[in-house]
């Protein structure tokens, strides 16, 4: 459907469902965040940047939304160089703070420059993608997304922050399946990030469980990151074995390109040394998050306490709540982390059944409105930058929700609009300015 100028078009320049359901989760999490901290010692302070912070987020709401979206294919160039720069700009003048140094120090609140550089990034593979929509299909086009991920991330391992990349590398996934990307292609990718992480659990399993080096090979396996020798030999030992399955292959007749055999074993290795790189780098609190989510109950007083409470105070919040400023769980502070990691738990505890219910509702017309709005794009730059911001929002509500129930470890990501964290409010409705630029502009350019 196309409108002339002046059939309604102004009035339909905001997505007013969008715009609503943000600001009822912020109300929601600025109430939760209140009595979260309301026994901290750090009360004023966090009160404080929580006050500056919304309005600033507002001014980026509006100026994000009033900036027609395409000036950021054209500033493509800018917008990379820019979040590199303050990436490399942290690793050295930022301040370390939980064992990473991920944060520029203000007089009055810090920057956490990952925030931005996510929204950045998503701005940056929506321009490469839509430039090469016609080979899309060929696997140098996702090599080459990756290839602009790639400094990020090593960057962000820097810091390190871990969480980041977990969240950032499904929406890259994400946007690169809505381009239409190979699946084979994808799998390869998703192969790759399940090998990198698989060894480090399985280092961490056994870690938890040392009754099993008893057992020869998995002596040598727990080895593998320690020793350059056993590293090598496995290297070998995987190049030999898919060579021998393309032999049996071809003697068997089978009409499989050796090309298949090689890819997979090139994908085992550099898993195999990306998990390696992965393990080396993890702070000791990083370590024992990975523990926790493993066998939360092997230590409920020390690394598995928060997300054991955090499930309590959920838990003796029933159906309607406890009420509002009346929770005991977080506010006598058995939960730890209540106003960031765990604002979830606040939510339940206070709110009830009927509050989570109500956080998840809004998240849902979020989602589906940000969607919307990039089936309406007037292009596919615009659609695909609505489809990075959906995956966006989509990955921190499914790791939000999947740590209270132990289907994620805990990775210390907040959940936008509702968790306390001043860049991530300002990130997160710069984002939705964008979203709401690509809808006003759905039809001309305005």
């Amino acid at each position: 459907m196309t409108l002339s100028p002046g059939t309604g078009l102004r009035k339909s320049r905001v997505d007013w469902a969008l715009f609503l359901a943000a600001m009822a989760l912020l109300a929601i999490g600025t109430v939760a965040i209140f009595s979260s901290v309301a026994v901290l010692p750090q009360q004023a302070r966090i009160i404080r940047v929580q006050l500056i912070a919304i309005p600033l987020a507002l001014m980026a709401f509006a100026a994000a939304w009033s900036l027609n979206y395409q000036v950021y294919q054209d500033q493509w160039k800018f917008v990379y160089g820019f979040i590199l720069a303050a990436l490399v700009g942290v690793l050295i003048f930022g301040v370390v703070d939980k064992g990473a140094r991920s944060w520029y120090r203000l007089p009055f609140f810090s920057i956490q420059p990952s925030e931005f550089a996510r929204l950045g990034l998503i701005l940056v593979l929506a321009n490469f993608l839509d430039k090469r929509m016609g080979k899309i299909r060929e696997l140098q086009t996702v090599l080459g997304a990756f290839a602009l991920c790639v400094p990020v991330f090593l960057l962000l391992i820097k810091q390190p922050d871990f969480s980041a990349i977990l969240l950032t590398f499904p929406i890259a996934l994400l946007m690169l399946f809505a381009a239409g990307a190979s699946v084979f292609h994808l799998a390869i990718i998703v192969g790759y990030g399940l090998i990198s992480g698989l060894f480090p659990v399985l280092w961490s399993v056994i870690s938890l469980n040392p009754e099993l080096l008893d057992n020869p090979l998995v002596g040598y396996f727990f080895r593998l990151s320690d020793s350059w020798l056993s590293a090598s030999i496995f290297v070998a030992g995987a190049v030999f074995g898919f060579w021998v399955l393309w032999r049996l292959s071809v003697q068997l007749y089978a009409n499989v390109s050796g090309v298949y055999f090689a890819g997979a074993a090139l994908v085992l290795i550099l898993g195999f040394f990306s998990g390696v790189l992965v393990k080396n780098q993890m702070k000791d609190y990083q370590q024992k998050r990975l523990e926790v989510f493993l066998s939360p109950e092997t230590d409920p007083r020390g690394a598995g306490y928060n997300l054991l409470q955090a499930r309590i105070a959920i838990g003796s919040g029933g159906i309607f709540g406890r009420g509002i400023f009346s929770g005991t769980q977080s506010r006598l502070g058995f939960v730890p982390e209540r106003h960031t990691d765990f604002i979830l738990a606040v939510v339940g505890e206070e709110m009830g059944f009927w509050g989570m219910a109500l956080v998840t509702g809004l998240y849902a017309l979020l989602l589906r409105r940000i969607m919307q709005g990039a089936r309406l794009a007037r292009d596919r730059f615009g659609y695909l930058v609505n489809c990075g911001i959906f995956g966006m929002f989509l990955v921190y509500f499914c790791m939000n929700f999947g740590m209270l129930l132990g289907l994620t470890p805990v990775a210390g990501v907040p959940l936008p609009l509702v968790s306390y964290g001043g860049s991530n409010l300002v990130a997160t409705l710069a984002a939705i300015g964008i979203a709401e630029s690509v809808y006003a502009r759905r039809y001309a350019l305005v």
